[in-house]
């Protein structure tokens, strides 16, 4: 006798499902990789192009200032070309190293300076509302006078010389790290103040452990605009008030009418402002690496 399996009127009826067996795998999509290729090397051409344009730029702008000075006859007194100036530059090499390595000392002197003094200053002025209110009107007043006048003074007070050069670049350069620290102290959330007190932190404590870590990107932002003006201000003093440096061999080029000469003490001053804004830009990347994306 055959028996038959009987369901139970409550049970569900069986399903099938099907499975599907692996079948090879998909090889990769070749144009998926070409196009990753293609973004990569056009970043790299991207990248080289832009370190290569400050070089190209400039050498465009040398080949036109010569061939401008040759087709209009300009006189050497007036505007010399960029051969004349290098020229100028073989002649004369050992008192322009000379008198740029007095400038590069007062100008780095003024401006280790004005980093101390314009950060404690900041410091101050950003973490107290008094402070700010009283001192802010006068220092923005000096900062409104012409430093061209302030140099006589020092001349009158500390005699030519180099002391005068350091005070200049110094007065030139600590307002803007003054600013921007105390900005970036100022500017902290009221709510994180609120919260830090809340769990017993004491005004001390806010400043020193997060208004000032907060402040950092500000301050080491303000040290290359700082550190161009502070060559300014050591080149403005040289001129009235010294007897070496950049600004010193400008003006006796000057009263030789040796404008190539003249051009080549700018031409080195330019050269230490670039070096020296790219360190304060080199500083600037390796610590606040943090607060960039």
């Amino acid at each position: 006798m055959t028996s038959a399996r009987m369901s139970a009127p409550g049970d569900a009826p069986p399903v099938a499902v099907p499975v599907r067996s692996p079948g090879p795998r998909r090889a990769p999509d070749g144009r998926r990789d070409a196009r990753i290729a293609a973004l990569a090397a056009a970043e790299a051409r991207r990248r080289r192009l832009q370190r290569l344009l400050p070089w190209l730029v400039g050498a465009a702008a040398l080949l036109i200032w010569e061939a401008a000075c040759a087709a209009f006859a300009i006189p050497l007194f007036i505007l010399p070309p960029p051969s004349a100036v290098a020229a100028s530059i073989v002649k004369w090499w050992s008192p322009l190293l000379a008198n740029a390595a007095q400038t590069l000392t007062t100008t780095l002197a003024g401006f280790a300076v004005a980093i101390v003094v314009g950060l404690g200053m900041g410091v101050l002025i950003g973490s107290s509302r008094l402070l700010y209110h009283g001192l802010y009107p006068l220092i923005i007043g000096f900062e409104s006078v012409p430093k061209v006048a302030v140099v006589p003074l020092l001349v009158i007070w500390f005699g030519i010389g180099t002391i005068p050069a350091i005070i200049t670049s110094f007065l030139m350069a600590f307002f803007p790290i003054m600013v921007n620290v105390s900005a970036g102290i100022a500017t902290m959330e009221p709510e994180l103040r609120d919260v830090l007190r809340s769990l017993g932190a004491r005004p001390r404590d806010i400043i020193l452990k997060v208004g000032l870590p907060r402040s950092m990107p500000y301050f080491f932002a303000s040290l290359k605009v700082a550190i161009t003006v502070s060559f300014v201000g050591s080149i403005i003093s040289e001129t009235i008030g010294a007897n070496t440096g950049i600004g010193h061999l400008i003006m006796l080029a000057s009263s030789r009418f040796d404008v190539a000469l003249v051009f080549a003490g700018l031409l080195a001053t330019a050269t230490m402002g670039i070096a020296m804004y790219g360190v304060a830009g080199a500083v600037e990347r390796r610590m606040t690496r943090w607060a960039t994306p």
